[in-house]
């Protein structure tokens, strides 16, 4: 499952994402479907930050991490939020089991450094500390969520995956990733593509 290693992971020296040859279902979410053979994604819904044939890496975008604090989070990187001049505090989230002590913020395109991966429909992704700083000082994106760890693929293994129904596919954009409520986000997904979760539920159980 996509709790594997994955090569589509690539950052120069300084931290920057290295973009890769992205296909269709890059910039898009992946919806779990109930039953799916790995718990840890059980009604998951995840971003897609790449998508290529060296494999896939997303974000699970639904799952806080309830008791880490964005100011706790940023002191422990030596970053002082200024509290006369922060706009919001960005929930820090689950980003999936590989690699959890590596961070990943997700955020609105109206921000963007050197290291910032533009994905699509006004969504980005930037991996180092200095658009922590500029949150922290209220320079930031209107929008952002701090991910720790992420989701991946091998070549052909999402693909098999899907085949497998495993996983349905919805359009991201803003408000489904920083507007709905986590506790919501998954149902607000399947309502987007027309999928009552009770009658698939049901259908699974019945396999």
């Amino acid at each position: 499952m996509a709790g594997k290693g994955s090569k589509i992971i690539r950052t120069d020296k300084k931290g920057h994402v290295q973009k890769t040859e992205s296909i269709s279902l890059a910039g898009k979410c992946l919806v779990a479907v109930p039953g799916i053979e790995d718990v840890r994604f059980d009604r998951s819904l995840i971003f897609l930050c790449a998508c290529a044939k060296e494999g896939a890496m997303g974000l699970v975008i639904n799952r806080p991490l309830v008791p880490v604090k964005f100011d706790e989070f940023v002191s422990h990187l030596n970053i002082k939020v200024e509290p006369d001049k922060i706009k919001y505090r960005p929930d820090v989230i689950f980003g999936g089991p590989v690699e959890s002590t590596r961070g990943f913020v997700i955020h609105s395109a109206d921000y963007f450094l050197s290291s910032t991966l533009s994905i699509k429909n006004g969504i980005a992704i930037t991996s180092t500390l200095d658009i922590l700083g500029a949150i922290a000082a209220g320079r930031g994106p209107k929008s952002a969520m701090v991910a720790l760890g992420y989701a991946s693929w091998e070549p052909g293994q999402l693909e098999e995956e899907m085949k497998g129904n495993s996983w349905l596919v919805v359009d991201a954009d803003e408000d489904l990733i920083f507007n709905v409520p986590f506790a919501k986000k998954w149902n607000a997904a399947m309502e987007r593509i027309g999928v009552d979760p009770s009658f698939l539920t049901l259908y699974q159980g019945n396999a």
